[in-house]
């Protein structure tokens, strides 16, 4: 079987990571940033991979079968979008969108087009989390009742979307791959102290079935 042919859109802070482990794999075919210096720069890295400036350019080559996105979190879901529609299977970076509906579009659209659809949720193949889901799955734990994480590194101060949405995918995906189930209740509330209209610090409640919490910070 020959391996797929992947471009990747965005070769930034996180999209270098995403290059270099395609690259490895053997199916790195093509790069694309709006930052000439940057796409530069980076394809030098890596012989042979074509290179684009345009993401529109890139999505609709006919010699890929699919597309990693790690541009700026409002650009996914158009990107994810235009990619599925051009018949590719597509990796995204979390937050896959910054709704709900446009999420859920994207996967939809993925089952209408008959492709893949992957977030790329980091933590649930870390070892530590598979070492706990295994502890989990085995009863050692016994039941879980109650689960919390706090992020408590300032990070980096984005613009383009508040914390929930910069942070908390993590640690949602990891607190729903160990209790196997989806909440019943979400609830959220945060504060804007770094920048007007831009939550810089929230408290997220979960409540599931059987009485299991989950709470993050």
């Amino acid at each position: 079987m020959n391996k797929p042919r992947v471009g990747v859109i965005g070769c930034g802070s996180w999209g270098k990571n995403i290059v270099r482990v395609l690259h490895h794999l053997g199916v790195l075919s093509a790069l694309c940033d709006e930052d000439s210096r940057l796409l530069s720069e980076t394809s030098k890295q890596y012989s042979g991979v074509k290179t684009y400036s345009n993401a529109d350019a890139l999505i609709q080559d006919p010699k890929l079968d699919a597309v990693a996105i790690a541009a700026p979190s409002p650009l996914h879901y158009p990107l994810g979008r235009a990619a599925l529609l051009a018949g590719k299977d597509l990796y995204v970076e979390k937050p896959m969108a910054l709704s709900y509906g446009q999420g859920l579009e994207l996967v939809q659209l993925a089952e209408r087009q008959g492709k893949l659809i992957m977030v790329g949720h980091i933590l649930e193949y870390h070892p530590a989390v598979l070492a706990l889901e295994k502890l989990v799955q085995s009863g050692e734990l016994g039941e879980l009742f109650y689960i919390y994480s706090s992020r408590l590194n300032l990070g980096r101060v984005r613009q383009e979307e508040n914390i929930l949405w910069s942070f908390a995918p993590h640690d949602i995906a990891v607190i729903l791959r160990l209790l196997g189930r989806m909440p019943l209740f979400v609830s959220c509330t945060g504060g804007n102290y770094l920048q007007p209209n831009m939550a810089d610090v929230t408290l997220t409640s979960l409540t599931f079935p059987g009485g299991a919490r989950g709470h993050l910070f």
